[in-house]
């Protein structure tokens, strides 16, 4: 018997089966997350989030950047799984965050009616972060954005507390390396960034967080050189020093402020950006040459924006056995 023969097919039938094993470890880590992933268990999941989605949009269009900063806010903080959703008597959940305190009702109500909706036909199949993901992706086509495949199977969290907040979201105040470094360590690199800023397309802005821009002790002229001058005298008389309104709120994008577009990047090009997170992005040498090509390309943008937001929607997910499916998105089983 020729126990070198014997000892060489052994050997490749390990080779063989550890191979097998990695291609299928592989294939796992791949499938977390599936554009089809309830075919079978809520095959209408996507049309019956669009349905209930729709009929908010219609009565205020403040629907969609409402959605899409709620998405954005819960992905960014402990991972994309409704962590954002949860009340709590004691106010400490994640939405009582002082960063969290600015997001407009009108995301969290989209999203529980969306819940409602769903659990009417698949009760207990389809978790609220995905019911999330699908509204966010609606509410930019709703606006005249991109359209694009949700990839879904994501679980709730069990944790959602306002400490965990502290740090974790871009303020208005950020300058490029503080951006940079925040969305890399989320795994969205530069370009993403840049593209998920320009969801300021829509939506709007209250007085204190851009007002350290204008204003310094000693004279009403704007503190910001980078702001065009006509552009900060709008904002100054909007938002006066003296006796603002604390709920006046101003567009994100002084051009087209309920349409999903590129006019976001036009007007950093023409210093006319609300946020100095904003502004930034035209101002810096090595933010600038993206900036000015989805201010010239809406095509380039949109592509960016989709890859983003895909990117942007497996962070932190759980999946699995993690987590839960809950009944009601505000509370834990």
């Amino acid at each position: 018997m020729d126990t070198r023969n014997d000892n060489s097919t052994k050997h490749m039938m390990m080779w063989f089966f550890l191979g097998m094993l990695f291609c299928f470890m592989v294939v796992e880590s791949d499938a977390q997350l599936s554009e089809n992933f309830y075919a079978s268990t809520c095959p209408n999941v996507e049309l019956i989030v669009e349905q209930a989605v729709a009929k908010k949009y219609q009565k205020t269009h403040i629907t969609a950047p409402a959605t899409l900063r709620l998405f954005f806010h819960d992905c960014f903080v402990g991972g994309c799984d409704a962590s954002m959703l949860i009340t709590s008597e004691t106010g400490d959940a994640e939405r009582d965050a002082p960063d969290n305190l600015s997001l407009a009702g009108d995301g969290y109500d989209t999203v529980v009616l969306a819940k409602l909706a769903v659990e009417a036909q698949c009760p207990g199949v389809v978790s609220c972060a995905d019911i999330l993901a699908i509204a966010a992706r609606d509410v930019v086509g709703f606006a005249g954005g991109p359209g694009f495949k949700v990839e879904l199977g994501r679980r709730d969290g069990l944790v959602s507390k306002a400490s965990r907040a502290e740090g974790k979201l871009p303020g208005p105040e950020l300058n490029v390396s503080d951006l940079v470094e925040m969305f890399a360590s989320n795994g969205l690199s530069m370009t993403d960034m840049i593209a998920l800023s320009g969801a300021h397309t829509i939506g709007f802005s209250h007085c204190d967080r851009f007002a350290n821009r204008l204003y310094n002790f000693s004279t009403f002229m704007p503190v910001d050189p980078t702001l065009d001058l006509a552009y900060a005298q709008q904002l100054m008389n909007s938002c006066p020093r003296v006796g603002s309104d604390p709920n006046a709120a101003l567009p994100l994008d002084l051009t087209t402020p309920e349409v999903f577009d590129n006019n976001y990047f036009k007007n950093l090009v023409a210093r006319k950006g609300l946020f100095t997170s904003d502004q930034v992005l035209f101002n810096d040498f090595s933010t600038q040459s993206t900036v000015v090509r989805f201010a010239n390309n809406a095509g380039d943008f949109n592509a960016a924006f989709v890859s983003a937001m895909r990117k942007l929607g497996r962070v932190g997910i759980k999946v699995g056995n993690e987590g839960e499916i809950r009944r009601d998105c505000t509370a834990f089983n």
